[in-house]
């Protein structure tokens, strides 16, 4: 193996963007590309030392490209891939998952090599076509799948889901012994060094990288470890940061124990579904986006593919189940559901959801039997009379949001009271104004009652709203979204804040009976709110249990002059 270390071949650059590319292994080349100076990463935590977005080539008799880079390394990268290979022969392009840092030359390595066939879980393949809106070729892969490059480059497919996007899969090299883990195993760290060799100097990043990211996906790293402990590892090609080479088994050790110690904690659902049936997929993840906003682990399980006594082990360690319906025709499915009924317990909540596979399990039996058992009902079953669209799938992300919200409510409460008694009253003496925000995007909408809302600048005009993490509206509420907050009237505003605090059953009109019309960002304005404005999502800043979103204010009208905002006097400070 020929080895062209960063450090022979550049030293600290003048420019912000640099290019590497290092063999790696026989005829594996890594292109790196190294952002010295960035500062901060997705918004939720600040870099010390820049960050790397690394791309590899395997040359055997066919040629894959695993990953790109991000946008603002285009020319840079693809005048480095053209220097090494035609693009135009590329065979496969290998997405370890559709997050932009590492998609983001996609669509453009789609116009340098059209008959490229594009390889990636069926969630990143779906994702994809919302990403290039163009065709191309794909394959789609699953945990054990594989694709022979020749020359003995022989690649097998890992999943990894929720690492820490729900499409993550792994890939592994039998010849080279490298596995290409995307973001497991990475950290935002920018060096002379593309390996490993002084880990004193990356260990604090590692951990910090492993405590943003993969700490939260806790259950759903050690499955994947687990996966990949029989494979021999000679490299582990990460996609940000430096490589690892020479200290393998200390890495891996520590994500096995840091992930056993934050699974410890965890509250748990198991969500049991049929990855390749129906639609079971997209509501699956749909249900365990909502379930995480709540800070509750999720572990998706395929019932085709899960055995008896891990199947027990997850049951025993759920506080919830979610289970989608498997096709009648599916033996291991029914012995799995078998083996749930049997360790389900009355201190547990259950949802259930069809799959829309056309041959599904009837699903009213089972909640029967759960129901005989005595679990709580989450939310009711999820019935799918067409394919999911973004209200049904909306629908779904809130079914997931209460059945979380019901399993830390005993922890909610403990929070409240565990505030210093002077502290919480002394926090209580903030007052605030009662708004109700609607927001409307595509055919998604929704609404919330605020209090936490302040003017937030002047030029332009600007207002900051604290949302919780757990709020459904929050899902439409990032960059370029648009909303209406409506202010409520003193003396006029209980009607509207007993309907809007009201929980109603997921996919409900959350307008029903309440007097509207529409503003011209397509949110509802309230014909009883004292004024409105039409605002537009700047930016969001995360802040521990809420975002802070701050919004420009477009326009807006004032219905009674001389009438004055509703007040909301807290006698605490630690709850609403």
């Amino acid at each position: 193996m020929v080895a062209l270390t960063a450090r022979s071949q550049s030293t600290r650059p003048s420019s912000r963007l640099t290019m590497q590319t290092v063999e790696i292994g026989d005829q594996t080349i890594a292109i790196r590309s190294l952002d010295w100076d960035r500062d901060r990463f997705d918004i939720e935590f600040g870099l010390r030392n820049g960050t790397t977005y690394n791309s590899f080539l395997i040359r055997g008799e066919k040629t894959a490209l695993i990953d790109t880079s991000h946008r603002k390394f285009e020319q840079l990268y693809l005048d480095v891939l053209s220097g090494l290979i035609d693009p135009a022969t590329l065979d496969y392009l290998v997405v370890s998952h559709t997050e932009p840092d590492h998609s983001g030359l996609v669509k453009e390595i789609l116009q340098l090599a059209p008959n490229v066939t594009v390889v990636g879980a069926k969630v990143a393949i779906q994702f994809l076509e919302n990403m290039v809106h163009q065709p191309f070729k794909y394959q789609m892969v699953k945990n054990g799948d594989r694709i022979d490059l020749g020359n003995g480059h022989e690649l097998t497919f890992v999943s990894a889901p929720n690492l820490h996007w729900p499409d993550t899969i792994f890939t592994y090299d039998a010849k080279t012994r490298i596995l290409f883990t995307c973001d497991v195993f990475g950290m935002h760290y920018c060096d002379d060094y593309t390996f490993d060799e002084e880990p004193d100097l990356i260990e604090e990043d590692f951990k910090y990288y492993y405590d943003c990211l993969m700490g939260p996906n806790a259950r759903s790293v050690l499955s994947a470890l687990k996966r990949i402990e029989k494979l021999e590892l000679a490299t582990i090609a990460t996609g940000h940061g430096p490589l690892l080479q020479h200290h393998i088994p200390d890495w891996v050790e520590r994500y096995q124990g840091w992930s056993q110690e934050q699974a410890k904690t965890d509250t748990l659902v198991a969500l049991f579904y049929v990855e390749d049936y129906g639609f079971s997929d997209r509501v699956a993840r749909a249900i365990a986006q909502g379930i995480t906003r709540t800070e509750v682990a999720v572990e998706l399980v395929d019932l085709n593919e899960v055995d008896p006594h891990e199947v027990r082990e997850l049951v025993n360690q759920a506080k919830g189940l979610v289970i989608g319906m498997p096709p009648q025709s599916s033996s291991a499915a029914h012995a799995a559901l078998s083996t749930i009924l049997a360790a389900a317990h009355s201190k547990q909540s259950v949802g259930l959801f069809e799959s829309g596979g056309g041959e599904d399990e009837p699903i009213f039996p089972l909640r029967n039997k759960f129901q005989e058992i005595g679990l709580t009902e989450a939310f009711p079953p999820i019935l799918l009379k067409q394919a999911p669209n973004p209200i049904i799938e909306q629908a779904c992300e809130e079914a997931g949001t209460h059945l979380g919200q019901s399993l830390t409510r005993d922890r909610t409460i403990k929070q409240i009271k565990s505030l210093d008694n002077h502290l919480e009253r002394a926090l209580g003496r903030i007052s605030s104004g009662l708004y109700i925000i609607t927001a409307k995007k595509g055919d998604l909408s929704s609404a919330m009652v605020a209090s936490w809302v302040m003017q937030a600048s002047l030029e332009p005009l600007g207002v900051a709203i604290a949302v919780a993490k757990d709020r459904a509206i929050e899902s439409i509420l990032h960059a370029g979204d648009r909303f209406v907050l409506n202010v409520l009237e003193e003396g006029n505003y209980q009607k509207l804040m007993r309907h809007f605090l009201k929980r109603l059953p997921s996919g409900s009109d959350r307008f029903t009976g309440i007097k509207t019309y529409p503003a011209s960002n397509g949110a509802a304005i309230l014909a009883d709110a004292l004024a409105y404005m039409e605002c537009e999502v700047n930016s969001r800043m995360e802040c521990s249990d809420h975002w802070i979103i701050y919004s420009t204010a477009t326009t807006g009208r004032v219905a009674k002059p001389d009438a004055l905002t509703a007040v909301h006097h807290r006698k605490v400070g630690n709850h609403y």
